[in-house]
């Protein structure tokens, strides 16, 4: 039977970067951002229903979702953020459970998701892997790699689960404080201990 393992990390982690890496090493990732947008691509039923709740204003004139204009609403806005959440949460599970499925017996099947605490799935994982790092340390990466202001920064901190409350559901922490060399070999280090999970 496959090993489910859940990877997750605070916006600004380095939690992308793991899960390539996993992905090189022969994981099956299932990465929930691509999910989320594809969930909401024109035509779909979690795209009408955003439009419903939020207005025709989170549109681009090409049918599209603006998202910017729509994270703008929700980290602004916590209820909005629910309401958003109530949404697409959903819909993304329902993808994320077929992909899993089609997976081979032997699969190591990572569900890469930043809201993994946030969606409850935790306790449905056989393998808990967290990529932890201080508040201060995702501000400035926020901040020199993707141009936020401090305060963006840590509204989008803020709006996401404690670093406590992911590391309380954590059977792995990776520590990415260091420089981005050290990363590759803690990787590899849980991979090895996920391959003699799934031998034993």
């Amino acid at each position: 039977m496959a090993l489910t393992v859940g990877l997750t990390g605070g916006i600004g982690s380095g939690k992308s970067t793991v899960s390539a890496e996993l992905a090189r090493l022969g994981a099956v990732v299932i990465d929930y951002d691509q999910l989320a947008r594809d969930v909401v691509e024109p035509g779909t039923p979690a795209l009408a229903a955003i439009v419903e709740r939020f207005g025709a204003d989170v549109m681009l004139e090409d049918g599209t979702l603006d998202r910017a204009a729509l994270g703008s609403i929700v980290f602004a806005e916590e209820h909005a953020r629910r309401d958003l959440e109530a949404i697409t949460h959903a819909a993304i599970g329902e993808r994320a459970a077929q992909i899993a499925t089609a997976a081979a017996a032997d699969a190591i099947v990572v569900h890469d998701n930043p809201l993994l605490v946030e969606m409850g799935m935790a306790a449905q994982m056989d393998v808990v892997v967290v990529v932890d790092v201080p508040e201060h340390v995702q501000v400035e990466r926020l901040m020199s790699q993707r141009g936020m202001t401090e305060q963006d920064a840590r509204s989008r901190i803020a709006a996401q689960a404690s670093r406590e409350q992911r590391v309380s559901v954590a059977d792995l922490v990776i520590d990415n404080t260091g420089p981005v060399d050290d990363l590759a070999g803690h990787v590899h280090e849980v991979w090895r201990t996920l391959v003699d999970k799934t031998a034993g």
